[in-house]
């Protein structure tokens, strides 16, 4: 089948480097890397591990936090380190 293809810059930069580096025909790289792509999209999606964040108890706040100017103010007093 002949159909006509556009291709972005990066892709067709990406696939000329891997037409060279494998010697092998523009026609074939592009089938191959169709196939490979077709393959893995039609499987099922991988499922993800549930990202799970630690958390622990800090204790009283030793500062407000919630008054930016005042928080970076006792950051740049000399007791700070």
């Amino acid at each position: 089948m002949r159909t006509t293809l556009t291709l972005d810059d990066d892709v067709a930069a990406q696939l000329e480097r891997l037409r060279r580096q494998r010697d092998l025909k523009f026609k074939e790289l592009v089938n191959d890397v169709l196939r490979r792509g077709l393959r893995d999209m039609s499987g099922q999606p991988r499922k993800r591990k549930a990202l799970r964040t630690r958390t622990f108890d800090m204790g009283e706040p030793l500062i407000n936090i919630d008054n930016v100017a005042e928080t970076l103010g006792h950051l740049d007093s000399d007791g700070f380190k």
